[in-house]
């Protein structure tokens, strides 16, 4: 058996994966273990534990990849300022010392870590390099039901490339072009998340959230900093960024061309301009990805196609492109942005650089996703016991029958099951669930639950045979990484008085039978559960169906705003102790709040720096 360790860190969201003669076996974020949001550092506990759950010790894994060149990125750091200069002195300066004591030697930094996990680790040579966008396209390809596609990955930057297209047949998979920094259209939609006062690398979600509150207003004055060409790649004109010299994203003349300075989160309220400029970008941003995915359906005649980067996360994007029918299938990386990086090297070295063959899964190769830590029954207790938690243990059925009855009547639950998710959804393992028929349900669960923005939408879990009965699609979506607007039987048209009202005014008007998943512009991010890949999840849903008849159910991640997702069954419970969570179920076990010790209860409110 060969084993592939598969590593990313140093910018954001590092993460370690494992592979086994090329199946995937367990990866984690180490966000998760540190419950540090985005933890850049060194992925020590993430290694750990995918060693752990491989019953394998570091001295014997056969290869460590790392999921990008340190080299490149330092030749596209001393080019960036040689073109720019003298502007972007100052950046330079705060980093070169430390790409000149720690990450242009990688090689020896990786080592030094490594060596913490095993004494007996004393093999360098085992440590090798992928190449970022080559790290994005082998994680969307290789555990895709595809036996060929094409494969766009998009992100902020790797070390030069912003935009690839590639091309993978088998167990083959080749880069045929890119857009190189500072062009990127990851790099623009930060730029307007940190001028809406959103934080990049963090907030994209929430600019994508905010969009559907405004009109898009400012789209042509958004193509005066981006020259988008018929197949979809573009140029941005940099007289209007910051990010190649400065130490913010975008600068005085971007402020001028919008009118007015970049929010300041802890002074400045969202505005209506706010929710225009999120919609003006969102709607560039589509018409770029629909562009680019439209020229190469042509070009390379394939009808499969991957995505993978940070702008794969785009799920209205890639709800659009879906819609228009431009390819016969999609398939979505789940962990698309750098954490996926980690088992896309992984995959690459095992299928490209080592020639070995590749059994394609019709389901897919990522088991929904869940790769993460789990925890036995007698774990869960034992942990629960400790903290002094007071909890009842059920027979399955029992569980799942007390689930629904609360959820039925609009309980608020946390939800933690099986392994944990790899990527940023939680996806029906650490999950918080509610009724999604209460048009009270998405203010409550954003201001009491998640301690963030009441205009956040909600995510629907639906059973996959349900799904074209609620949603205008009918193709898996296991992911929650495509949107879809609600059937048009169950929608509720708004009034011409509502439809008058502006921005979070619209948030509060019921529009749909199932109101806390329905977006203002009644589109929901759908995820579809099936019986396979998640046994627990898909009975609990079936059963709340049976009860109320409908097979749909909120899903949202188990934690709150600035905390990672919860991983130990500790995090759970101080999550629910800290937040207005009505029950707990946690394996077979169920904590109803009214029966804890007060003097357990946490201020979560304080708790993490906010996203």
């Amino acid at each position: 058996m060969t084993s592939i360790l598969g590593i990313s860190a140093f910018y954001h969201d590092s993460a370690a994966s494992i592979i086994n003669n090329g199946k995937i076996i367990s990866a984690a974020q180490e966000e998760r273990f540190t419950r540090i949001k985005h933890d850049s550092k060194y992925p020590h506990n993430a290694v750990n534990f995918v060693l752990k759950h491989s019953n394998l010790k570091l001295s014997e894994v056969d290869h460590i990849v790392f999921f990008e060149k340190p080299f490149l990125k330092f030749e596209r750091l001393l080019e960036t300022y040689v073109a720019f200069a003298p502007k972007g002195f100052l950046q330079f300066t705060k980093s070169m010392p430390i790409w000149l004591k720690e990450k242009l030697f990688q090689k020896k930094l990786l080592f030094n870590h490594l060596k913490e996990h095993d004494s007996d680790f004393n093999n360098e040579n085992k440590i090798c390099f992928s190449e970022h966008h080559l790290s994005h396209a082998a994680s969307a390809f290789f555990p895709s039901p595809f036996e060929e596609a094409v494969i766009l990955t998009a992100d902020g930057v790797g070390e030069w490339a912003t935009t690839t297209v590639a091309v993978g047949k088998g167990n083959q998979l080749e880069i045929k072009k890119e857009i190189h920094f500072p062009h990127s259209l990851g790099l623009l939609y930060s730029a307007f998340t940190y001028y809406t006062g959103f934080k990049v690398n963090s907030g994209e979600y929430k600019l994508m959230g905010l969009a559907p509150y405004g009109n898009p207003i400012y789209e042509n004055k958004i193509k005066k900093l981006i020259d988008i060409k018929d197949d979809g790649s573009f140029m941005l004109d940099q007289n209007y960024f910051n990010y190649s010299t400065g130490l913010t994203m975008t600068n005085t003349k971007f402020n001028h061309l919008f009118g007015q300075k970049p929010r300041d989160p802890k002074k400045d309220q969202l505005t209506q301009f706010h929710m225009d400029i999120a919609a003006s970008i969102q709607k560039v941003t589509e018409e770029v990805m629909i562009k680019l995915a439209k020229a190469i359906r042509k070009e390379y005649n394939i009808v499969n196609l991957c995505l993978a980067g940070g702008v794969a996360l785009n799920c209205v994007a890639n709800g659009k492109i879906l819609k228009q029918k431009i390819f016969e299938n999609i398939w979505i990386q789940p962990a698309a942005g750098d954490a996926g990086g980690s088992l896309g090297a992984a995959l690459a070295l095992w299928h490209i650089e080592q020639g070995n063959k590749r059994e394609v899964n019709q389901e897919d190769d990522m088991n929904g996703s869940y790769l993460g830590s789990e925890f036995s029954q007698d774990e869960i207790e034992k942990e629960l016991n400790s903290i002094g938690a007071n909890y009842q243990t059920f027979d399955y059925e029992n569980l799942i029958n007390e689930t629904s009855e609360h959820l039925s009547k609009q309980k608020i639950i946390g939800w933690f099951q099986g392994r944990m998710e790899f990527g940023p959804r939680a996806l029906g393992g650490r999950s918080i669930l509610g009724d999604p028929r209460s048009d009270k349900m998405q203010k409550n669960l954003n201001l009491k639950i998640k301690y963030r923005e009441s205009f956040r939408p909600f995510a629907p879990s639906v059973l996959r045979e349900d799904l074209s009965n609620w949603f205008d699609m009918n193709v898996d979506s296991p992911y929650m990484l495509l949107v879809s607007d609600i059937n048009p039987a169950k929608k509720f048209e708004m009034n011409d008085e509502q439809k008058e009202l502006f921005g979070i005014d619209k948030l509060n008007i019921k529009r749909s039978e199932i109101p806390a998943v329905t977006h203002v512009d009644y589109s929901a991010r759908i995820q579809t559960v099936n019986k396979k890949t998640n046994k627990r999840y898909y009975d609990l849903i079936s059963k709340f169906k049976e009860k109320t008849s409908c097979p749909v159910i909120v899903n949202t991640s188990f934690n709150v705003r600035g905390e990672p997702i919860v991983n130990s069954p500790t995090d759970a419970f101080n999550c629910f102790m800290g937040t207005e969570l009505d029950y707990l179920v946690i394996g077979n076990c169920i904590l109803d709040k009214n029966k804890q010790d007060p003097n357990l209860k946490k201020d979560y409110t304080k708790e993490f720096e906010l996203d």
